[in-house]
């Protein structure tokens, strides 16, 4: 896909080669929404809605945390970071961290209108496509479909996940056509897998448009559904489809790229480990098309990125379970022991104020992907120099880290730093919502569900070996590996038992997509969020002042999020029914 977005209707009339010119013909207005279906249900009207329909995966008109990067209901949610910067500085944050959310919270709210604004967009070019031009090909309209199809599947997956009960609306629902009185009394679990099962039916494997979804992508969401639901059966079956035979629109066997850190390098975008990625464009007249959605998650320098705003901040407990035993393997893989926290594991911190402030760097064996992950001390941060404390806000809030993975380098900002905006934090960065390596550590788990715990430990040794790979280790100035890094595949002990298994695949995952929205939701379809966040609340809330002032974990309850007050007032409670214990 050209990398550019479309974000009105004025945007789209211009795709369609329609031009506005002011005359007194202008007077003569056609009945409502006639002129507009005419040139919207060509081929290039359709198209233009589709990518309007795209647009909204970077939650563009809402906040930086509605979006489907799920930074803050992934991530922060799930311990692998503090909210960071100042208390005071965007602390509606706060409750997400704390799991204290109520109701009324604006934040829920955003998130709620962003992804039902995505269906909105979804539906409309659906809604459209019976009455196309009869111009419009047969096989236009199947593509158009099935591109719709996925992504209205997409939003709704990150709704459930998010939500659980919310109502489901199609095309055929419309304002003023029964879209109030909608209700969120049915699963719609069985709508998520009809719609990314109808994009895998009917979409081609390739495109001349790299950022489009394609037959794969659908397959892996739709496999992805499966395991939320825990049918593995059928999850394997697909996942053996995609990893014999899948490949991104552009034409790339699905695979690993070499080099860790090169998955979220802006030079590298649209790789074979992409299987559906944000598509953005920087200094293109307006910061719109960039990617706004981390723009607050930079170290907080003025020589590092975009110079604000220090969130998003990786957290003592993610950073320690990197550490490796003599043999190159975690120190603990068992999510409830949490050995990886002990005083003899935990990574040696700089939690001083300046440069200077006495430090002893960590000299214990490390998984290398640490140093691609979390910015600490005395480590080179991509092409900046050796990180500093100074470059941290607040470190006694927030912690003495700061997040790694989708930060330009410096001789990128250039050409990937948008300088139309009050902070250079909007980009041309893809953002991967789903990569390679994500799917085959779900195949890997659908692997031990069903028994296979040989091929389990295959899959999830193909993500350890490119870990392992030394040509990707951080670098000192001098040549050198950063850090002593010690990293091995793991060994058939590992995946003697089912448990064992599934403690190996499961803590893998943490390591492998962190800070990449996922750890939350592991944990919540595991059902194990409770005890696995008490005992990092326990912990993080030793290391910071205040940031976890009250926080508390409550099965039963802070595995969904509210549904948005907002909503239920404007609906009523007889049509939208609150999550249980809000």
């Amino acid at each position: 896909m050209k990398k550019t977005f479309i974000t009105g209707i004025g945007t789209v009339l211009m795709l369609t080669g329609i031009s506005i010119a002011c005359k007194d013909s202008f007077l003569n207005v056609a009945p409502t929404g006639q002129l507009v279906n005419t040139l919207l249900t060509t081929s290039n009207g359709l198209q233009g809605l589709l990518i309007s329909a795209y647009a909204e995966l970077n939650g563009r008109g809402y906040t930086q945390t509605a979006s489907p990067t799920n930074w803050v209901y992934g991530s922060i949610m799930g311990g692998d970071a503090n909210k960071g910067s100042d208390p005071a500085d965007f602390n509606a944050i706060t409750p997400f961290e704390t799991y204290l959310i109520n109701a009324s919270s604006a934040e829920v709210n955003s998130r709620w209108q962003m992804l039902y604004e995505g269906v909105s967009r979804a539906n409309s070019v659906l809604r459209l496509i019976p009455s196309a031009d009869p111009t419009v090909t047969a096989a236009i309209k199947q593509q158009v479909s099935g591109e719709a199809r996925f992504l209205r599947g997409l939003y709704y997956f990150d709704l459930k996940r998010t939500f659980n009960m919310v109502p489901y609306i199609d095309e055929t629902v419309d304002y003023g056509a029964g879209i109030t009185t909608v209700q969120n009394n049915t699963d719609i679990w069985p709508k998520i897998e009809a719609d990314f099962k109808y994009a895998y039916d009917n979409l081609a494997e390739t495109n001349s448009q790299a950022g489009r979804a394609n037959k794969w992508a659908a397959a892996a969401y739709l496999a992805r559904t499966y395991m939320y639901q825990k049918k593995y059966t059928e999850a394997k079956a697909l996942y053996d489809l995609i990893i014999a035979n899948g490949k991104t629109t552009n034409g790339k066997k699905y695979g690993l790229v070499p080099q860790y850190a090169q998955v979220f390098n802006a030079a590298n975008e649209n790789s074979e480990e992409a299987v559906f990625s944000t598509q953005n464009v920087a200094n293109a007249g307006s910061s719109d098309a960039a990617s706004g959605d981390l723009n607050l998650n930079y170290p907080y320098s003025a020589g590092i990125g975009a110079t604000c705003c220090d969130f998003f901040k990786p957290s003592f407990d993610l950073a320690n379970s990197f550490r490796t035993n003599a043999n190159g393997l975690p120190v603990d893989i068992a999510l409830a022991n949490g050995a990886y926290d002990n005083s003899a594991n935990e990574i040696k911190t700089d939690m001083g104020l300046l440069p200077g402030d006495p430090f002893t760097p960590d000299a214990g064996n490390l998984d290398p992907r640490l140093d691609h992950t979390v910015g600490r001390r005395g480590i080179p941060y991509l092409d900046y120099g050796d990180f500093t404390s100074a470059w941290t806000r607040n470190q006694a809030f927030g912690g003495p880290y700061s997040t790694k993975k989708y930060v330009f380098y410096l001789a990128q900002q250039g050409k990937v730093a948008d300088v139309s905006n009050w902070t250079k934090g909007w980009s041309a960065t893809n953002i991967v919502l789903m990569r390679y390596s994500d799917v085959l550590l779900m195949a890997a788990e659908a692997e031990v569900e069903v028994g296979s715990l040989a091929k389990a430990m295959e899959y999830t040794n193909l993500v350890r070996t490119r870990a392992a790979n030394p040509a990707g280790f951080v670098m000192t100035a001098a040549g050198q590996p950063a850090a002593k890094y010690v990293i091995s595949v793991y060994p058939a002990a590992s995946f003697a038992s089912q448990a064992l298994a599934r403690s190996t695949v499961r803590f893998e995952r943490k390591l492998e997509l962190a800070e990449e929205g996922q750890r939350f939701f592991d944990l919540v379809r595991w059902g194990i969020a409770e005890p696995t966040l008490t005992a990092f609340l326990t912990y993080e809330k030793t290391k910071l002042s205040n940031a976890y002032s009250g926080a508390v974990f409550t099965a039963g309850k802070n595995e969904y999020l509210p549904l948005p007050q907002t909503q239920i007032d404007l609906q009523g409670t007889s049509v939208l029914k609150q999550n249980p214990g809000y």
